[in-house]
């Protein structure tokens, strides 16, 4: 059961739509603590910041897209993660090192080149997205 007290990562993003490359960075989160929290930022119909304005999914797609997802690795959420709506995030600051570790992990180029604008465009073009 995902505890709430236990040290947790956080993966913060628009995730429109959630992809391999996510998939990735969440399996690599696991292994950090044993449970991960997925920040969902609340940019659906808005835009995300600079050249992030394409977020056709709303929020039950995007917990459904991430949960299909992460059950394809038998993980499962309330147990390995639990997801949370947050604003529009568009700058994360702190005062000093309170215990945070603020972590960029780096992929071979294969999953780094994994893009969701890409993903996007080819659902549009099959029209599987408007």
């Amino acid at each position: 059961m995902f505890d709430w007290k236990k040290p947790t990562v956080q993966m913060l993003g628009r995730w429109q739509p959630w992809h391999d490359g996510h998939q990735e960075l969440f399996k690599r989160s696991i292994k950090k603590t044993g449970q991960v929290i997925i920040q969902v930022r609340d940019v659906h119909g808005a835009s995300g910041g600079e050249g992030q304005d394409d977020n056709p999914f709303d929020w039950d797609s995007v917990c459904q897209n991430i949960s299909e997802g992460l059950l394809k690795d038998n993980f499962e959420r309330g147990i390995h993660y639990e997801i949370m709506m947050v604003p529009n995030i568009v700058n994360i600051t702190y005062g000093r090192g309170v215990g945070y570790v603020f972590e960029e992990e780096t992929f071979e180029e294969a999953v780094t080149q994994i893009s969701a604008t890409k993903i996007r465009k080819k659902m549009r073009e099959d029209g599987d997205l408007k």
